[in-house]
């Protein structure tokens, strides 16, 4: 599908599949086009679309492309699947003051620049695609923020369970692999405004607002490194938490060998095959073994607690 976008007499109007609608287009959008509808765009407005491999290049160099008359830009979008984070490649062209967006899936940036066109009123491309940026980057905003409610919610539950468990680690591991998500996905588009401060196609009044889009984005960087950080920190409580629970284990056998070593001792003594053994001609020689059982346990019990080491 591919829609075009222009104005008539100052209102902004959205046409789908004809290309003739305005001379006054100033933004195309192309959602899952078909080869045909590809052709068409770049037979009408004489530029050459990106494909699906050029899209997915993760080289710096096809990140940011710029002619004399054409600047050409691949940016990944995070889509939410689950709880885990996927780039999805949204290409963009930008000649003659005309945008040329072509993406595969529907994303809340787009629907939300949609309903804003009306009221910014573009003047071109230019505008359109500072918008889509500007959206975007609050949108990772509110991302950093389900972030950071989910770390406080696992805080909470790290301090409510007396016993950790291995579904909390995997919630933090996987709470990590979003964080580095987003803030690849944020690193991007502060390399993509750097290099339009140094452009010469793009108009220099906006060059003030793409300053502080980029101020906004070193703000959203400081975030994600916090909440890497006190990941890293609960992720470190835990195993902290998992060793004091091994060694109270471990401590729980040591105490129950010693305990149990003097018992095993005078049994052994009592079953030694030697003629002469006194007791074992009495009649309470029994109840004398058993007794002097009882008693060395209880003796090295009472030396634990004596020593604090219960």
């Amino acid at each position: 599908m591919v829609n075009y976008f222009f104005l008539e007499n100052k209102v902004v109007r959205m046409e789908s599949g004809n290309s003739s609608v305005s001379p006054n287009i100033f933004w195309i959008d192309l959602i899952n086009p078909t080869d045909e509808e590809k052709h068409q765009v770049e037979k009408d407005f004489r530029v050459e679309l990106f494909t699906k491999q050029e899209s997915e290049e993760i080289e710096s160099s096809s990140k940011y492309v710029e002619t004399e008359d054409e600047i050409g830009i691949n940016l990944n979008f995070l889509i939410q699947e689950d709880d885990n984070f996927l780039n999805e490649p949204v290409s963009f062209i930008i000649k003659d003051k005309i945008l040329i967006t072509q993406r595969t899936h529907e994303f809340r940036s787009f629907s939300e620049t949609y309903r804003k066109l009306r009221a910014i009123k573009p003047v071109d491309g230019d505008d359109v695609f500072l918008t889509i940026l500007e959206t975007r980057i609050d949108f990772d905003a509110d991302l950093i923020e389900t972030i950071t409610d989910k770390i406080s919610a696992i805080s909470k539950e790290m301090i409510g369970n007396k016993e950790p468990n291995r579904d909390l680690l995997l919630k933090i591991t996987a709470l990590q692999e979003s964080t580095i998500a987003i803030r690849e996905n944020i690193v991007e588009k502060q390399r993509i405004l750097s290099s339009l401060l140094k452009s010469k196609m793009f108009p220099k009044e906006d060059y003030a607002n793409m300053r502080i889009m980029i101020k906004d984005i070193g703000s959203l960087l400081d975030h994600t490194s916090f909440n890497f950080e006190r990941l890293e920190f609960l992720q470190n409580t835990f195993l902290g938490l998992v060793d004091m629970e091994q060694n109270r284990v471990i401590k729980i056998f040591t105490v129950v060998t010693v305990i149990f070593m003097p018992p095993t001792l005078i049994a052994s003594a009592y079953g030694m095959n030697f003629k002469f053994m006194p007791e074992l001609e009495q009649i309470w020689g029994y109840p004398f073994a058993i007794l002097l059982m009882i008693l060395s346990s209880a003796s090295t019990l009472y030396f634990f607690r004596r020593k604090k080491w219960l």
